[in-house]
């Protein structure tokens, strides 16, 4: 018999078997198809696939908020807001030219509403610049976006770069009514002390038949005196007589007096005669008669304040061009008057330095609890006022058309 060769032992992996002698690659399934497309390894710049270790996230943990902290959603914009601050600005670097084109261009777009502000500004800009055709051009199409009278032409203040002794002006403190003791104290005090005298009505609120009798009784005092007493805002207090004055309705006969003199003063004599005789009427009695002697010239905007020791006054004033000012004295007079009442009517411009340095000085008087208010600054000023936050710490009361 041949000799058989001896066996040689394959590889492990060759060699292994099912039970029964039968080769595992015999009993493996066929291979599946592989799936269409490519293979995440074959992909460039594909990050490897990691099984983490931890169970997966639970979305129910979590709090989702609206906004995070860190993100603010961002507000929308007025554009009205936005070209007035816009305006102001230019306006308080002396950017003349710009202001024009801005506001003229915003009064084309906007012809009702809110936008009246922006026309108000550019009213302001052409008295404050002397611009007397283009505001009387600005006049007749304001009259007809708006269907009702426009600002009337005033020349802006003469401002003189000296301190003078000025006439003292006094807030009339409370309502004018025959309750108010306390008011009428301290305006009679205030005529005594002296001869010439603004007494402001700006805060007035209200008004009442005896209140008015009161306070006509203090003019004819003063005159009979020889006091000079020049009435601030007295056109606001002739148009709250107007809701007391009805024809035909004999009561409130002392605002019916009041009015007559307010007319009396401002040298309405048609005004003056049409209240006199539905006087008349009304109460079977004469009329005061019309005295041309007494016509008073029309408001004035306050003098400079003067210097402490010639004069005590309760209106802090600004006048003219105000650049790069400290408002120094402004705590002095703050710590001795409550309401501090500062007084615009007579500030062109003012630069944003000098706005900023305000807002500083009267952040600390409002810490003290004390009230302040802005009388009477232009629309453009008002404007500039409202881009520092001066509002958030005054009260600003504008001119009235």
């Amino acid at each position: 018999m041949t000799a058989r060769p001896a066996a040689v032992p394959r590889a492990r992996e060759e060699t292994r078997s099912a039970p029964g002698g039968v080769p595992d690659d015999k009993l493996k399934p066929p291979a599946t198809r592989p799936p269409a497309g490519l293979a995440r390894g074959d992909i460039p710049f594909a990050s490897p696939v990691v099984q983490p270790d931890e169970p997966p996230l639970e979305l129910s943990e979590f709090i989702f908020s609206e906004v995070a902290t860190e993100y603010q959603v961002e507000a929308e914009v007025d554009p009205i807001d936005a070209d007035a601050e816009e305006a102001a600005m230019l306006y308080a670097n002396g950017q003349d030219r710009a202001v024009r084109s801005l506001l003229e261009k915003s009064t084309r777009l906007y012809r009702s509403g809110a936008g009246e502000r922006l026309w108000l500004m550019l009213f302001d800009f052409f008295r404050l610049t002397g611009q007397k055709a283009a505001f009387e051009a600005l006049e007749i199409e304001y009259a007809q976006a708006f269907e009702k009278s426009p600002p009337g032409w005033r020349e802006a203040a003469a401002v003189s770069p000296a301190r003078t002794r000025a006439a003292g002006t006094v807030l009339f403190k409370g309502e004018l009514t025959g309750d108010n003791d306390a008011g009428f104290e301290a305006a009679r005090q205030a005529i005594e002390k002296n001869p010439q005298l603004r007494l402001d009505l700006a805060k007035v609120r209200r008004l009442d038949a005896a209140g008015c009798e009161r306070f006509l009784l203090l003019l004819q005092q003063a005159r009979r005196s020889r006091r000079e007493i020049e009435l601030l805002s007295r056109d606001y207090i002739s148009a709250l007589l107007d809701s007391r004055v009805v024809p035909g309705c004999a009561e409130d006969r002392g605002c019916w007096l009041l009015k007559l003199e307010f007319c009396q003063l401002r040298g309405q004599l048609e005004a003056f005669e049409e209240v006199a005789i539905n006087y008349a009427v009304t109460f079977e009695i004469s009329p005061p008669s019309w005295e041309p002697e007494r016509v008073q010239a029309g408001e004035q905007t306050p003098l400079q304040l003067a210097v402490a020791d010639e004069l005590v006054t309760e209106v802090y004033v600004v006048k003219g061009d105000v650049k790069a000012s400290r408002f120094a004295d402004l705590l002095a007079y703050a710590a001795a008057n409550d309401p501090v009442l500062i007084d615009c009517a007579a500030v062109t411009r003012m630069d944003f330095l000098s706005a900023g340095a305000l807002l500083n000085v009267l952040a600390t008087v409002k810490r003290t609890g004390r009230q302040i208010i802005f009388r009477h600054p232009n629309h453009l000023l008002a404007e500039l006022f409202r881009v520092v936050g001066l509002k958030n710490v005054a009260e600003i009361v504008l001119a009235r058309n």
